[in-house]
């Protein structure tokens, strides 16, 4: 089974037959043990530190279709390289640009990311408001915002919504965090732990719908709530919506409140904070538990891993483009 790399050093890739060898290097410059990686295991590469590497690798990479993320040293995304698209369908490209163009079939699409990503806020609350912790008053407030959705076919009246929910979300999250304090959310850069982390499973969130999407027939570049443009992916922003509550809200919760990540792991200097190396690794390994758990899919009647749900609903976007079925966003259940 494939899986992702993370590589937290800086270092050099190359290839090595049918195996890729990374030689990493300390903060000296010094060489350290190389590492060596079987590609038929490996599905993508996540750089969190300078990749040293030559066309030739990439040549390698593109025809074992492995995707690179690149991060830079404030954790920000900064690119990816991604294979030659093999699963290209003139048809579905023409179909999705023509749900962007036409106002309301891509107002009703912005419309349903907003409400897959508020119902599952209100999930992520009503189990925390069950177990002690009152945040009734997020939940009344999103509900109210939620039934404003129908009244409004313009993108840019639902991003304001969207990002009203997100506001009355997120003001719930000193009351579900034990021993930490959110306070605003700031973003470049991080003013303290819970932002820092918010933004950097944000970013491993992105990366992984646009991961889905590039198994797809669907064009990244071309979305429905945010507003496409240069040198962004931003359907995968569309869809992040709908799974940052599941995904990296659930992750973070249980990483503070169980203390798996404390305060001694972040790194305050510079007017930001940061998360410190060696704790990304925790970070990480708590995220990939998460992708590869399983639940029970109601529709298909068998387990099914929570990486998987992503690329299910770029299956049920692309159905809705071509009108085969009326796209439904994914709502926890549980």
């Amino acid at each position: 089974m494939k899986k992702s790399y993370y590589l937290f050093n800086a270092g050099r890739m190359s290839r090595k037959d049918n195996t890729l060898k990374f030689t990493p290097v300390d903060e000296e410059g010094n060489e350290l043990p190389p590492k060596y990686i079987p590609v038929e295991g490996v599905d993508n590469l996540y750089c969190f530190g300078a990749l040293d590497a030559n066309s030739a690798l990439y040549n390698f990479l593109g025809k074992e279709q492995i995707s690179v993320h690149f991060f830079d040293y404030y954790e920000h995304y900064t690119g990816s390289f991604l294979s030659k698209e093999y699963l290209l369908s003139g048809k579905v490209i023409i179909h999705q640009a023509g749900h962007y163009t036409n106002k309301k079939k891509r107002a009703l699409l912005a419309r349903k990311f907003v409400e897959g990503a508020a119902f599952n806020m209100v999930k992520n609350l009503r189990y925390y408001n069950n177990r002690g912790k009152d945040v009734s008053q997020q939940i009344e407030k999103i509900e109210l915002l939620s039934l404003e959705l129908r009244q409004y076919d313009q993108v840019e009246a639902l991003m304001g919504i969207e990002g009203n929910i997100r506001m009355v979300y997120y003001e719930a999250f000193d009351l579900i965090i034990n021993d930490f304090a959110m306070g605003n959310r700031t973003k470049q850069p991080p003013s303290n732990e819970v932002n820092a982390l918010i933004s950097f499973m944000n970013m491993m969130c992105y990366t992984l719908c646009l991961d889905m999407i590039y198994h797809t027939q669907l064009n990244p570049t071309i979305s429905y709530l945010h507003q496409p443009g240069d040198r962004r992916f931003s359907l995968a922003l569309d869809l992040a919506e709908i799974f940052k509550p599941i995904l990296v809200d659930r992750t973070l919760f249980a990483l503070l409140n169980k203390r798996i990540i404390t305060s001694k792991d972040f790194d305050n200097t510079f007017n930001c904070c940061l998360l410190k190396s060696n704790s990304r690794k925790n970070v990480v390994k708590a995220w990939e538990d998460r992708l590869n758990e399983t639940i029970r899919h109601r529709s298909l009647a068998r387990s099914v891993s929570y990486k998987h749900l992503v690329k299910l609903e770029c299956y049920k976007l692309v159905k809705h483009i071509l009108d085969m079925e009326e796209y439904k966003p994914f709502k926890a259940w549980w």
